[in-house]
């Protein structure tokens, strides 16, 4: 790290760039009036384009920057008043926000066009729809034109300002870029952050940068041929650019801080199925792992042809605890997407949306994370229906879980009956086939599937398991019995309450007999889905993620069979429960690749807990490297790998003033323990810390 990336560091690290500067608060300033008559397309535009105005009032420098745009604005005004959008979401549902989110543009495109480009595309498509009539085509059209316009006046004030102040250097890059090509690697990493910037300024949120190293590489590797950079000031670049997402992320929406959907994806194949993984790829990790900070999360696609190398170098990254890289196979993604009826081409440049959810960049409108099934409950829910408690053998309580499923997605499928989102025509410009077909994103792209999250799975397994053991096995209790036992959590039973825990058999452990449940399991949520078409044409699709339900859905419930207590947590993801002691993580991993991952690639990472003491001996590096190469050729789908010490975190909860900087892994992102809310601090306490 130079000398000038260290100072910049500590300015964000130290919140510096708020200190003494103006921030806009939306709620002390005159709001926005609307009539009743504005369409979505107007509002979007006037809250956009009021965003821009207030930013060109307030454009600032941080010291020693060369990549600059910082936002002033906290918080963004609201296109329609809490009764309206209660209103709205009376005749539809509006997922989260309700405004565009989770995607990942087509940045290599726009790059290479220019804003410019862009704006005649526009023009030329608007003067079609005006032929054709189409004044929906023409009022979205305009909006785009007039967007796009927004930000080039904001970007023409930061390049006035800049040579105000003799930053000749950086008004010569911000006079080209974003309205027309860069030039150089510096001129693309500064039009990239112009873009993603003015995403978060339309109120789009969870917006990904996806496959760097492929659509900047060109870039970099001219500047290096032609003797503009070598590769240490290309480094220093790419940190400077990875720091601008830190900058002011605190603004950023999420659950919880540092749940900001700011992805990257690198490594993976290229459009004819090649290792494309290159230089860019290792800079990137090598740029996170220096600046130790929660953004950008980085991921990392690998197959059975990626070099142990990488591997090595990827695991170097894991080893200081910030969570990354997540690990996405492409053997096993690939194959999942194209069964779902994605390209080929579009299936091997997929991304990942804001946690792990796939997606296809550019061209896909997913909502990826628009529901989820707690498979703990579906246990509970068999348990509680007289089939289930009539039930004469494990066999015929399993038929009883097994329509559980399909009923469980009958209700979800009847209530996204009509889904709608909040049109972004500016994030529409960016994105492939909106100009086009003259329609904001927000009405479907070529993609349009809906995602559901499946949670707890290894605790539905181990209490399926502890159901065979006491119930139709041993004949202990009956099912109705079993029922009243959890009821009560188990006061009065602890003796049932030990025997389920510690002798049962546990997902994660390698024992067949738990492992063949959660193929069955698996199989059962991804044929409740088949075959079913969502509003927008598109299909269902199932994974293993969690996202914050793993703390959630437990609230839902009573104890459960495998002997979690009412208010006990979930594992996060895809991972063995809480509290199981398990035979380290190559058990772990033949456990839960056995299913067939392939059906439920929504996303959704097998979850494992290092403890920091595995990579204290120079054998570590490659030891840990080998399992992950057992993981691919295991066909795993998605692997988070975390770094952690409780110890450190018991003394972080107790005194956080001196662990500030401590970051942790969430579900699908990294952010700075302190900050956490108790439980998820707490949930993280919990996990397994493996060692081999």
């Amino acid at each position: 790290m130079t000398p000038r990336i260290e100072r910049l560091r500590s300015y964000t690290v130290n919140k510096e760039q708020a200190a003494g500067w103006k921030e806009i608060d939306w709620e002390s300033i005159p709001k926005l009036n609307f009539s009743p008559d504005d369409s979505p397309i107007q509002r979007a535009l006037r809250c956009f384009l009021a965003v821009l105005e207030h930013e060109r009032k307030y454009v600032r420098f941080i010291p020693d920057e060369e990549i600059v745009f910082t936002r002033s604005v906290k918080n963004l005004p609201k296109r329609y008043t809490a009764d309206e959008m209660a209103s709205l979401r009376s005749q539809a549902y509006y997922h989260e926000l309700g405004v565009v989110f989770n995607l990942t543009t087509d940045y290599e495109t726009i790059l290479e066009l220019g804003l410019e480009k862009r704006r005649e595309q526009a023009e030329e498509r608007k003067q079609q729809a005006l032929d054709a009539g189409d004044a929906e085509g023409v009022e979205f059209l305009d909006a785009v034109i007039a967007g796009i316009d927004g930000v080039c006046e904001l970007v023409d004030a930061y390049c006035e300002e800049a040579s105000r102040l003799g930053m000749s250097d950086v008004a010569d890059r911000l006079k080209q870029v974003p309205r027309k090509k860069p030039r150089t690697f510096l001129e693309a990493l500064q039009a990239l952050r112009i873009l993603h910037f003015a995403l978060w300024c339309e109120g789009t949120y969870h917006n990904g940068v996806g496959r760097i190293d492929q659509y900047l590489f060109p870039y970099l590797l001219n500047d290096l041929k032609s003797g503009r950079l070598d590769e240490n000031k290309a480094l220093e670049y790419l940190e400077e650019f990875f720091l601008s997402f830190n900058r002011d992320s605190d603004l950023y929406v999420g659950v919880q801080q540092g749940d900001n959907g700011q992805s990257l994806m690198l490594g993976g194949c290229d459009s004819e199925g090649n290792d494309a993984s290159n230089m860019l790829t290792e800079m990137a990790l090598t740029a996170s792992r220096e600046l130790r900070l929660i953004d950008p999360k980085i991921n990392l696609r690998v197959s059975s042809q990626t070099p142990i190398e990488l591997l090595e170098k990827a695991t170097e990254l894991t080893k200081i605890g910030l969570g990354f890289p997540q690990y996405a196979n492409d053997d096993v993604v690939v194959p999942g997407l194209t069964r779902w009826g994605y390209d080929l081409k579009d299936a091997r440049n997929y991304v990942v949306a804001a946690c792990w959810e796939f997606i296809i960049p550019g061209c896909g409108m997913d909502v990826p994370n628009i529901d989820a099934v707690s498979f703990p409950a579906i246990v509970d829910s068999a348990m509680r229906n007289p089939e289930g408690q009539a039930a004469q053998t494990f066999e015929e309580f399993l038929e009883v879980v097994r329509k559980t499923f399909v009923n469980v997605a009958d209700r979800i499928e009847k209530k996204l009956t009509t889904v709608k989102t909040l049109p972004c025509p500016f994030t529409s410009a960016l994105c492939s086939g909106s100009i086009e077909s003259a329609r904001d994103v927000s009405q479907g792209n070529k993609y349009n599937n809906f995602g559901i999250h499946g949670t707890g799975c290894a605790p539905a397994v181990d209490s399926l398991a502890a159901i065979k053991k006491v119930v139709f096995d041993e004949k202990e209790f009956t099912i109705g019995e079993l029922t009243e036992i959890i009821d009560a959590n188990f006061v009065g039973n602890e003796k049932l309450l030990a025997e389920v825990r510690n002798e049962a058999p546990k997902m994660g452990l390698d024992e067949p007999e738990a492992d063949e449940l959660a193929v069955r399991i698996l199989d059962w949520f991804a044929d409740s889905w088949k075959g079913r078409r969502n509003c927008r044409g598109g299909i269902f699709r199932v994974g293993t993620g969690s996202a914050m339900y793993y703390v959630r859905h437990p609230e839902e419930l009573p104890a459960s069979p495998d002997g979690r207590l009412k208010g006990e947590f979930f594992p996060a993801n895809y991972a063995p429960s809480l509290g199981v002691l398990t035979k380290g993580p190559l058990a772990v991993i033949r456990s839960f690749t056995k299913p067939n991952l392939e059906r439920v690639v929504n996303g959704g990472p097998l979850t494992m807990e290092l403890h920091d003491s595995v990579f204290r001996t120079p054998e570590a590096v490659e030891k840990v490297a080998r399992m992950i190469q057992f993981f691919i050729v295991s066909k795993g789908s998605q692997l988070q790998l975390n770094t952690i010490n409780r110890k450190k975190l018991l003394d972080a909860q107790q005194d956080p003033k001196n662990h500030r900087n401590l970051i942790v892994r969430v579900w699908g992102w990294s952010g700075y323990f302190v900050e956490l809310d108790k439980p998820y601090q707490d949930q993280i306490i919990q996990r397994a810390e493996m060692t081999f």
